[in-house]
């Protein structure tokens, strides 16, 4: 009986597992097929390393134990606790830092997985090679005693050596680089630019995802860098929280400080809408956007919900164009009514549109020849890693989006733009490697 049990708790604990996770936080269950193969494979590289740990002194031997299981184990809390107190309730700090470390220890652990599952290719190659060779056999063991250490032992040990070195790198990534702002400065041209708005400077923000700040020092620094660039208007494009409005609370003082000529506007992401998590009732969610909206008036942030914003000039007119998110992939909201956000910018100069996802750039803005000449977005974070360098520039990013971080202009070469922001904050594991959290200059200029 107890093998029995031993081989269906697995898998039944796996089964209440989805189901905790469709309850509590219904946007993530999709991608619980991949959380399963990471849990099979964390058993499978146990299986490889417990006989050697179980050869360790006893604090030794508990301690690695206790490390080794502890990103399963604040992974059952996360699932379970989420249900007993939903996760918009919990200590955002907490919260962050949990998910980060179970986000750390489980990609870390892949290098050892994939070359350990590589030494046991190895391994079967080899038994297989010594079946066929039977009159050899004995030859073939004394010659691999002669070797010493053998490949998949060689391809074990470079696992370790790379997961480890993975750990620390997203340690320091989480502790060190999550809040090392980089300021970008593009100059963009135009060819219909009106004399008074040459030179005209624009400040993006995007992605600030409160819920994953843990300290408002970082952030002030942010916005006092900001506020030192003089720009003539600041615009932030979308995932102001993770889940839910009251991860607002104790930024009002440092996000109402931003200071722009033309003043701030903003429009929601994805994350704003409250989709994430698991409401009491749809009232609740309701109150909770009406909570939102309270926030950008407080901080006296301008929301554009599908609708514009004219910045008149004696020479000409410039239109500030917002909608609500669009997303092309299905996960995602689809609240974006561009026919409606731009009636009234017929005679403008010069037009900007503020749309979270790029994809809407590409799929709706290009496909549909609206005349839009420059579109700012956000919601990829650069995947929050990658190479950024003069001659290499690569992300995973770029293989969920053809436009994904800095500057692009339309293949057809019509001077049309779409700039995308690596996002000031981070959602998921809190931290950067290599694609550092972004403050956007961006300067008009005439062609």
């Amino acid at each position: 009986m107890k093998i029995k049990l031993n081989h269906f708790l697995l898998p039944f604990l796996l089964f209440i597992g989805y189901f905790l996770m469709l309850y509590s936080m219904p946007k993530y269950s999709g991608q619980y097929m991949f959380l399963v193969i990471i849990i099979l494979a964390d058993f499978y590289l146990w299986s490889s390393v417990k006989k050697q740990v179980f050869n360790y002194r006893y604090w030794l031997r508990m301690l690695i134990i206790f490390v080794y299981w502890l990103p399963l184990f604040l992974l059952a809390i996360l699932l379970v606790g989420s249900v007993l107190i939903p996760v918009i309730n919990w200590n955002d700090t907490l919260r962050t830092y949990m998910v980060g470390v179970i986000l750390v220890f489980y990609t870390s652990k892949i290098l050892p997985i994939t070359f350990l599952f590589l030494a046991d290719i190895v391994r079967v190659i080899q038994k297989l090679f010594l079946i066929v060779k039977r009159d050899n056999r004995q030859q073939l063991i004394e010659k691999k005693k002669e070797e010493g250490i053998s490949r998949s032992k060689f391809l074990q040990y470079i696992g370790f050596i790379s997961g480890g070195l993975v750990l620390g790198t997203m340690f320091m990534g989480m502790f060190r680089w999550a809040y090392e702002f980089k300021i970008v400065r593009e100059k963009i041209k135009f060819q219909n630019l009106s004399k008074e708005f040459i030179g005209f400077r624009i400040v993006q923000i995007s992605d600030l995802h409160l819920g994953t700040w843990t300290s408002k020092k970082p952030l002030q620094r942010a916005v006092d860098m900001i506020n030192d660039m003089n720009p003539d208007i600041i615009l932030f494009t979308g995932d102001l929280v993770n889940y839910a409005t009251n991860e607002t609370i104790g930024f009002e003082d440092v996000l109402s400080q931003l200071r722009a000529k033309y003043g701030v506007f903003a429009i929601l992401g994805n994350h704003d809408y409250g989709n994430y998590v698991t409401w009491p009732s749809q009232e609740a969610k309701q109150e909770n956007m009406k909570q939102l909206y309270n926030f950008f008036d407080k901080i006296g942030w301008k929301l554009l919900n599908n609708e514009n914003e004219i910045i008149n000039k004696a020479s000409g007119q410039l239109a500030l164009i917002g909608v609500e998110n669009w997303g092309a992939n299905p996960r995602f909201p689809k609240y974006g009514d561009l026919d409606k956000a731009i009636q009234g910018t017929e005679n403008t100069d010069i037009k900007i549109l503020m749309t979270h996802d790029p994809s809407h750039w590409e799929k709706v803005v290009i496909a549909g020849n609206y005349d839009i000449d420059l579109t700012l977005s956000g919601h990829t974070h650069g995947f929050q890693f990658g190479i950024e360098t003069k001659e290499i520039k690569w992300s995973p990013a770029q293989y969920m989006y053809n436009h994904w971080a800095g500057l692009y202009q339309d293949t057809k070469k019509t001077g049309k733009y779409i700039y995308v922001n690596r996002g000031l904050g981070s959602i998921g594991y809190p931290g950067r490697i290599g694609m550092l959290p972004e403050i956007t200059f961006i300067e008009l200029v005439s062609a």
